[in-house]
């Protein structure tokens, strides 16, 4: 069955139009444009704040980045359109003011000393205190986790049990180990490039053959024309890649819309 992508972004606007929080307008996900959300430094870490359209969200989502950090204006969009789908979202600077170039080909970069840098000793801290941040307000009852490609294993990592996320989304997630998945306590939903060297088919196939080995609700979804980062970087005027894109991000706000009714 084909699902045409107008038809697919009538059916998530009025999904979210149900939920308590309700959207401003029907134009949900921004490519371009100003960012409309705010940075506040909380307890040392700076996040980039994007708030829902209602008073008191019940429901909020901590975005987790790629490697271009919160000053990818991607990734504020990203998070913007988040909030416009209802949901109060946090995105916590996870590099310190400091994230990988725009171009990862630049001689002076070195990806390997950078990940080192950047690893769950780091980063956990980061994001514990992002969820902690929203789960001192009082309105927000559950919380969410989107992560992108680095973002993506920690948006896992906190779906575990005692970590503060009940369900999580994760678009081309990279660095992921085994133990991360089966260690998952809510659902979790995968968005998949059909070329990622990060996440090739044969590890795609171990990550759906793990969560099915787990007891949570899961879901894998493949977008034929994408690379690796389009569920944030995709190149909008190719139609495919934009509309990976597109129905990546409705694939997470239509898998939080359910899960944390």
């Amino acid at each position: 069955m084909r699902t045409s992508l107008a038809t697919l972004l009538l059916w998530s606007v009025a999904v979210v139009i149900a939920k308590d929080c309700p959207i401003a307008d029907t134009s949900i996900i921004a490519h371009s444009g100003t960012p409309v959300g705010t940075e506040q430094v909380v307890d040392g870490v700076t996040f980039y704040i994007s708030q829902a359209k209602c008073k008191a969200p019940k429901a909020a989502v901590v975005y987790l980045t790629d490697v271009f950090g919160i000053q990818l204006p991607e990734n504020k969009l990203l998070a913007d359109s988040f909030a416009r789908a209802g949901y109060l979202t946090v995105a916590p600077d996870l590099f310190n003011g400091t994230p990988a170039p725009a171009d990862l080909n630049d001689p002076s970069f070195n990806t390997t000393d950078f990940l080192s840098r950047h690893g769950p000793d780091v980063t956990d801290p980061i994001i514990a205190k992002a969820v902690t941040y929203l789960r001192s307000i009082s309105s927000v009852k559950k919380v969410a986790a989107t992560g992108y490609c680095y973002g993506g294993r920690y948006a896992f990592r906190f779906v575990a049990p005692g970590r503060g996320v009940d369900v999580a989304f994760a678009a081309h997630p990279s660095l992921l180990e085994d133990g991360e998945i089966l260690a998952v306590g809510g659902g979790v939903s995968v968005a998949a490039a059909e070329t990622d060297s990060m996440m090739p088919p044969a590890r795609r196939a171990q990550i759906e053959a793990l969560l099915a080995n787990t007891t949570v609700p899961y879901q894998v979804s493949l977008y034929s024309g994408t690379q690796h980062g389009f569920g944030v970087r995709a190149n909008i005027s190719d139609l495919e890649q934009k509309f990976g894109k597109e129905s990546a991000f409705f694939q997470a706000v239509r898998w939080f819309d359910y899960w944390l009714a």
